[in-house]
């Protein structure tokens, strides 16, 4: 009894802060899907200012959407791509960027304001508040990366920089891994009194690692527009690596901003990762985690199939959105199975 009290006060609520980062971590999700929509409706320069507070009330009346599409109208995007753009087709894809804006505030609202009402109720079990702190400030420079990577297109380029859209997307998968391994370590502190944080383990931070080198891969690809190069799998054209591509110099800078070099390792590297991941579901289901295990295996065939749809139709919207979204959910699960092999008795 006198170890509960230690590892958890009575007025702590490890489940209740656990569901709510779980809610979090379902709109963190919902925001990814809703970026990999604005990146391929090509949306997301279409407002050219960033006003934390006042950006959540959109243009309202005929004046404003002018001003707005003004200001767009000013960008080399417009100039050199949409020139003779209506209105009507502006705010299309303002619709996008502007959801996608909103739904980041909605977000950070919906983690900074829970924060504050289970700490004013000291609900926070001791040692998470330090955690949960940090994840808030992770979102809160998330909002920041987002406005860098818009400006990136403003002046010069006709879009973003395919670097800094990689920065953008890993941050938010860096803070949906942190939220949901969090959640998880609460909520084995709710269902036992005296379990201590998880540890990552070797075999876990190798796949998890691959991993997240395949999803920085697959937002170059997405930055660099990649995916249209080739569109037949397994060869790209008639040989697994194109004859005659143009190099760039030094040889490194060919994975970053190659746009064919790009898509050939996002391609083949899916294949060592896949191994890695149904290593570590393996591992899970033998801890005992079976349906975190199952699910690693399950949404990493299906990420697969949905890469190799994205590329044979052409990167058709709906596809490549599902591609992205089954990216997040399969983080989700090998963050589940990581923490199921890392669990630990205080």
């Amino acid at each position: 009894m006198l170890q509960e009290r230690i590892l958890v006060p009575a007025t702590a609520r490890p489940r209740s802060v656990a569901r709510w980062l779980l809610v979090v971590a379902g709109m963190i999700v919902a925001i990814v899907v809703v970026g990999g929509i604005t990146r391929l409706t090509n949306s997301g320069l279409s407002i050219t200012e960033w006003k934390p507070l006042t950006g959540i009330v959109p243009p309202l009346t005929e004046a404003q959407w002018q001003a707005e599409f003004g200001n767009y109208q000013r960008i080399p995007e417009y100039q050199q791509l949409n020139r003779g753009m209506t209105l009507a087709g502006f705010k299309a894809i303002f619709f996008w960027e502007y959801l996608h804006r909103a739904l980041a505030r909605t977000i950070g609202a919906a983690f900074a304001l829970p924060l504050i009402w289970f700490s004013i109720r000291r609900a926070i079990p001791r040692g998470y508040g330090w955690r949960l702190v940090a994840l808030l400030a992770l979102g809160g420079l998330q909002g920041a990366i987002g406005w860098w990577m818009v400006k990136s297109g403003l002046a010069v380029r006709t879009d973003v920089s395919h670097i800094r859209l990689a920065v953008h997307l890993m941050t938010a998968l860096v803070t949906l891994a942190g939220i949901v391994w969090t959640a998880l370590d609460l909520l084995a502190l709710a269902r036992d009194p005296t379990a201590g944080p998880a540890r990552l383990r070797p075999v876990a931070a190798i796949a998890l690692l691959m991993l997240a080198v395949q999803l920085v891969l697959g937002a170059f690809t997405a930055g660099l527009d990649a995916g249209y190069a080739f569109s037949s799998w397994p060869l790209m054209g008639d040989a697994l690596f194109p004859a005659g591509v143009p190099m760039l110099s030094p040889g490194w800078l060919n994975a970053v901003d190659n746009p064919i070099v790009v898509q050939f390792l996002h391609r083949w590297w899916a294949f060592p990762s896949a191994v890695a991941l149904i290593v570590l579901g393996i591992r899970a289901m033998k801890a005992g985690a079976r349906q975190a295990g199952m699910a690693v295996h399950g949404l990493v065939t299906l990420q697969i199939l949905l890469g190799i749809a994205t590329l044979l139709t052409g990167v058709q919207i709906a596809v490549a959105v599902a591609h992205q979204a089954n990216a997040a959910l399969l983080l989700i699960a090998a963050v589940a199975s990581a923490h199921a092999i890392g669990r630990q008795r205080a």
